[in-house]
């Protein structure tokens, strides 16, 4: 990159058509922002211009790169050059910066370690929501940036070698079409059983997925076990059972013996989040078997609306998926934007 000074009013030196300028200007009544590549035709008019203070304009070299196409190289880089497969979509640039949207409903995922990386590349700008976050179609997923009005070409190889191997730094793992059983113990009492169904609907719709019926069963382990069988085998097996009514403490429960019954096993009992501590995790066959707490069963948002989504979005019924939750997982009334569009709605947790 090469610095040289324009003066308004006088003929540019030659060589000058595509330097950029360093700062907003008035032209003719015009305001002309800083980072305009000058055509001839602007050339032209600064020399029509009344004489004025010396403008700096910054001359490409090779190997420099203007900041929108930067800006758009970068984003490339964000989702290792495929936006549609990261569930994304590009909209810009505008001023240098490359927006990333949400191509379809779905959850977040960022790589943390690899953000880091590329952000300690001056002056490169990459910068997200936060990993996890449920988002709709449209909503802005991350944005793409560089400060200087030209970068070196090298500048941006670098970024390039960051998802070479990792692939994406960050995308959106859209919600699968997914079927989802609720299995209740009748010690729900009657009163409750409105609002509970009720809330249970509200998840399912939320998250685009079916709900294919709430059976209520007796607090004992054949029943229980009988309606786990019904709702995780067969073809039209549900990939996700929600639960309630268990005690998540006493390893006797009938959900816990009937589980085992069924050749399933607990993946996690409490998840790192509050509240959180009394939802638990299992898998019976290709079925997560999510228990919720009392209180998220009905009107508050609690962790068991953080994990759905993953879930939803095919992260599978691990340890590993549950650590996810850890970070952010302190879920007072200031993370409620953290939650899925309808848990917002909901009774915000107390912290």
């Amino acid at each position: 990159m090469r610095v040289e000074h324009l003066e308004p009013g006088r003929t540019a030196p030659a060589g000058l058509v595509g330097a950029v300028l360093a700062r907003d200007i008035v032209v003719a009544g015009g305001r002309w922002a800083k980072g305009r590549r000058l055509s001839h035709d602007d050339l032209a008019a600064l020399a029509s211009a009344p004489p004025g203070r010396p403008l700096t304009v910054l001359v490409p070299e090779a190997g420099d790169v203007h900041e929108d196409e930067a800006a758009m190289r970068l984003a490339a880089v964000a989702v290792a050059g495929d936006a549609a497969a990261a569930g994304l979509a590009m909209r810009g640039p505008n001023q240098s910066r490359v927006d990333l949207v949400a191509a379809a409903a779905g959850v977040v995922v960022v790589r943390l370690a690899a953000l880091d990386r590329l952000n300690r590349i001056d002056p490169l700008e990459l910068f997200t929501v936060v990993d996890g976050r449920v988002v709709a179609p449209g909503d802005l997923v991350a944005s793409a940036k560089v400060a200087p009005h030209l970068v070196p070409s090298a500048v941006l190889e670098a970024a390039a070698a960051v998802t070479r191997r990792g692939g994406p730094i960050v995308r959106v793992r859209p919600f699968r079409p997914t079927r989802i059983a609720v299995v209740v113990k009748e010690s729900v009492s009657a009163a409750d059983r409105a609002r509970f169904e009720a809330s249970m609907l509200a998840r399912a719709a939320g998250l685009g997925a079916t709900l294919t019926g709430i059976a209520h069963v007796a607090d004992s382990v054949e029943p229980v076990r009988q309606a786990l069988a019904a709702a995780t085998r067969g073809p039209d097996a549900a990939r996700i059972v929600l639960t309630a009514g268990a005690a998540s403490t006493d390893p006797g429960d009938p959900f816990f013996a009937a589980i085992e019954a069924l050749g399933g096993r607990v993946v996690r009992r409490g998840v790192p989040a509050h509240p959180g501590s009394m939802l638990w995790l299992a898998r019976v066959g290709r079925s997560a078997v999510v228990g919720l707490p009392s209180c998220g069963a009905y009107s508050r948002a609690t962790a068991a609306d953080l994990l759905l989504p993953l879930l939803v979005a095919g992260f599978p019924a691990t340890p590993a998926t549950v650590a996810r939750l850890a970070h952010g997982g302190i879920l007072d009334r200031t993370q409620r934007f953290r939650f899925p569009a309808y848990a917002r709605q909901l009774d915000a947790p107390e912290g």
